[in-house]
């Protein structure tokens, strides 16, 4: 057993005084984790961790077997159709470099490993935003019970916000099929990922035939890539999302969010679930009034793409892809009914990716060819002008009439 020294300094004020308010006065554990914790990477967040708990949590501790090479082959020719088909039926580029799209097959590990310093830029924005410098700190308050755990809540910070990167990105790894399942830019280039163990598991389970549902995914990433990388929807998007977490606001009471365990019913693991699936409990990070001024342009901006996809898919797929209509319904059914640590990065991101919000999409889409037809439709991604406000999202009528005005 540990054996812990007897000159390591408590956290609490006092030495063990029976009269003290900190019932832990004396106890070393908490010198000692206060050293763990500064021996941290410096910085508001722990990347090491971070990549640790994501890779375990993708692979469940165990080993991943190789994709096999025909099944890269297979891959590399879908990605050829698919390119092909998306560039015609939506008249962009589908390539950011012009040397033309490559779908990689990958397992959840690799995804993972990716996916997580893709998503770094804006783990960092987050980190600096919830980060408190020790001397902006108030002197803790001395009728709070829990004031004297507040220097052990700020080291433990970074490691928490590792943590939690970690494991969003460690559950996505389990369950996404592409990079795109949550539209989210990603560093220019042309190189996709698919992860097949999970589309394969799928297909298994819903009976739906693997090639047909490979060509649906190398379609879907495809179609997205190519709306996100435009570079003004790039661009607004990023932002969006990099204001959205700039603005969360640190909450100094976090720690008697830890009274809400209290009110948990033990039997009901899926209670605890949806607590943890919570930023404010698992961050103390409070949505500021600035991010709900923001919330209705990011969701306008999602819902316009994803409407978007969602359209090309059909005109696509329909005539491409066998048994494209159930697959489609399977493919759209689970989207939506995430678990709590799935929904848990959309809403730490800003993103609520509900039925409701594609539907929002598909309305505006479908009001657009109503009144205009596809050339109306094609002028969407055309310039920063032509992008819908939320208004807009809701009543196309309204856009269309404002794209035709002179600059």
């Amino acid at each position: 057993m540990h054996g812990v020294s007897d000159s390591t300094p408590p956290i609490g004020p006092g030495d063990g005084d029976p009269d003290e308010p900190n019932p832990f006065a004396g106890v070393p554990i908490f010198g000692d984790l206060m050293k763990l914790f500064g021996q941290q990477q410096p910085g508001p967040m722990s990347w090491d961790t971070a990549r640790q708990f994501a890779l375990s949590i993708a692979t469940e501790g165990r080993p991943e077997a190789n994709i096999d090479p025909v099944t890269r082959l297979g891959i590399e020719e879908l990605a050829r159709v698919a390119e092909l088909q998306v560039a015609n039926a939506t008249g962009l580029e589908v390539s950011q470099t012009g040397q033309g799209i490559t779908i990689a097959p990958v397992t959840r590990a690799l995804w993972a490993q990716q996916t997580l310093e893709a998503y770094r830029p804006l783990f960092d924005v987050l980190a600096a935003s919830l980060d408190q410098q020790p001397g902006d700190e108030a002197a803790p308050d001395p009728a709070d019970p829990f004031g004297f755990l507040a220097p052990l809540m700020r080291a433990i910070g970074p490691m928490m916000l590792g943590l939690t990167a970690g494991s969003m990105v460690g559950h996505l790894a389990q369950r996404s099929f592409g990079q795109y399942d949550l539209p989210i830019p990603r560093p220019p280039g042309d190189r996709l990922l698919i992860v097949v163990p999970n589309i394969d598991a799928f297909g298994g389970d819903w009976s739906l035939p693997l090639d047909d549902l490979r060509l649906w995914v190398c379609l879907n990433e495809v179609t997205h890539h190519a709306v996100l990388g435009v570079p003004h929807v790039r661009e607004r998007l990023d932002t969006l999302l990099r204001d959205y977490l700039a603005r969360f606001e640190p909450d100094p009471g976090r720690l008697d969010l830890l009274g809400d365990f209290e009110n948990l019913d033990a039997s009901g693991p899926e209670a605890f679930q949806s607590l943890m699936a919570d930023p404010e409990m698992v961050l103390g990070a409070l949505q500021s009034p600035a991010q709900r001024e923001l919330l209705p342009h990011l969701e306008a901006a999602v819902a316009v793409v994803v409407g978007y996809v969602d359209h090309v898919m059909d005109r696509i797929g329909t005539g491409l892809v066998g048994q494209y209509a159930m697959i489609t319904e399977a493919v759209r059914r689970r989207r939506v009914e995430a678990a709590p640590h799935d929904r848990f990065v959309e809403r730490l991101f800003g993103l609520e990716l509900t039925q409701a919000q594609y539907d929002r999409g598909t309305a505006f889409v479908n009001g657009v060819l109503e009144r205009a037809g596809d050339d109306g439709l094609r002028r969407l991604w055309a310039s920063p002008r032509e992008l819908p406000t939320p208004a807009e999202v809701d009543a196309p009528g309204l856009w269309l009439a404002r794209i035709d005005l002179p600059d």
